[in-house]
């Protein structure tokens, strides 16, 4: 009789494949909307284990459907990888380096893929759970709010779940080492655009001209008093302006029109809608003094990654159970933005850093996120397949 093998062992066996997945998916990278081949390899993967899936969801998305040995409880919980990548030229000098010039897997969503397979192949060998479990490929983490959607798209009526999971490659610590935030983890991400409209005119006649360049630098100078002055010392938000565009180049026009463009970074709701509100009361004070006209377009994108307390102890202890409590660490809130949070507005659940940082201070696993240097270290795949796996069939026991 055939010992009955354990879950390390059976997702060690599958790591080696694992790999050469994600790899495989490094050289052929493709941005927002447009991951046919990584949608493509995740369907073909789940033919071959006889796993449910459908494509399709948002243009390329997937989602993969697998039974438990039971389900007495109804419930279902799930599992998210982003699948798409950058606009970025590689210069990570990897033998599995990009084929397709000027895109490259520059955050590691290759390696979130390919974890996310190797639950997949796990899972449906072991079906040590009760209830659902539901995988969810996303595309358009970066910028596409592939996310929404996904939801958009009437996710949860088709593939209902009650919570959701996700984790994401974390260079900036050592690899084996877990770190959550409880609450507050990514920050929402918005972005402006002010266009200031006035008269061009010849320099040197500024009386016949109504000059927008003045109106912009003043909106600039203005925007940065939002946090300084408008919000409380003990709270938490940004406003970086990005692009300032005015002139032709030529020293002796004066410009017609001028445009302001930066992002929003914030964590509360309040704090998201008394920016939008205050950006545009500025520009129109600012373009009434210089008798100027103003459009202003201010856009939502990706929402706040702010994790479930409840969520948070479950991963806590899943990470504990996987790589021990002292490589379970705090996660300092940070600025960058996450779609998962679209995930997270509609379903409690959590988002966790998984370090991939080596000893080795050229290793390409230590560059920062969307460097072309950066490449997603293979020997956190099997650490964060377990992860996950240790949270399905603890938040679905079998009585």
């Amino acid at each position: 009789m055939e010992p009955v093998r354990s879950r390390a062992d059976l997702i060690g066996a599958i790591v080696y494949e694992a790999k050469e997945w994600r790899r495989e998916l490094h050289s052929h990278p493709q941005t927002k909307y447009e991951e046919t081949f990584a949608s493509d390899f995740v369907c073909r993967k789940l033919s071959e284990w006889d796993i449910s899936c459908e494509s399709g969801i948002a243009v390329t998305g997937v989602v993969a459907t697998i039974e438990g040995r039971s389900n007495k409880s109804g419930r279902a919980v799930a599992f998210r990888a982003d699948m798409d990548a950058l606009d970025i030229t590689e210069a990570s000098g990897q033998p599995w380096t990009s084929r397709n010039p000027g895109k490259m897997h520059a955050c590691g969503h290759d390696g979130h893929t390919a974890t996310l397979l190797a639950l997949a192949r796990y899972l449906q060998q072991s079906r040590n759970f009760d209830g659902t479990v539901r995988l969810i490929f996303q595309p358009a983490e970066e910028g596409g709010m592939g996310a929404v959607r996904m939801i958009e798209e009437k996710l949860l009526e088709r593939f209902p779940f009650d919570e959701i999971y996700a984790y994401h490659n974390w260079p900036y610590a050592p690899r084996g080492s877990f770190s959550i935030a409880n609450g507050k983890m990514l920050a929402a991400a918005d972005e402006f655009h002010v266009e200031f409209l006035g008269q061009g005119g010849h320099a040197a006649m500024p009386e016949l001209a109504r000059d927008v360049v003045p109106a912009a630098c003043s909106f600039v100078l203005a925007v940065q008093s939002l946090v300084s002055r408008e919000m409380k010392p003990t709270e938490t938000a940004l406003v970086t302006v990005a692009n300032v565009h005015a002139g032709t180049g030529a020293v002796n026009v004066i410009s017609g029109n001028a445009k302001v463009s930066g992002t929003v970074r914030t964590f509360h709701e309040k704090d998201r809608s008394h920016m939008e509100a205050r950006i545009a009361q500025m520009a129109e004070a600012v373009a009434t003094l210089y008798r100027a006209k103003v459009k202003v377009e201010y856009l939502r994108h990706m929402d706040p990654v702010i994790n479930d307390p409840a969520a948070v102890e479950y991963c806590r202890a899943a990470a504990s159970k996987i790589a021990g409590e002292t490589n379970v660490l705090p996660f300092e809130p940070v600025m960058g933005a996450e779609d998962f949070g679209g995930f997270l507005s509609v379903r409690p659940g959590a988002f966790i850093a998984v370090g991939q940082r080596e000893a080795e201070k050229d290793s390409p696993h230590n560059a920062p996120l969307h460097s072309p240097k950066y490449d997603f270290n293979d020997e956190i795949i099997g650490l964060s397949a377990e992860y996950f796996a240790e949270l399905a069939e603890k938040r679905l026991p079998i009585e």
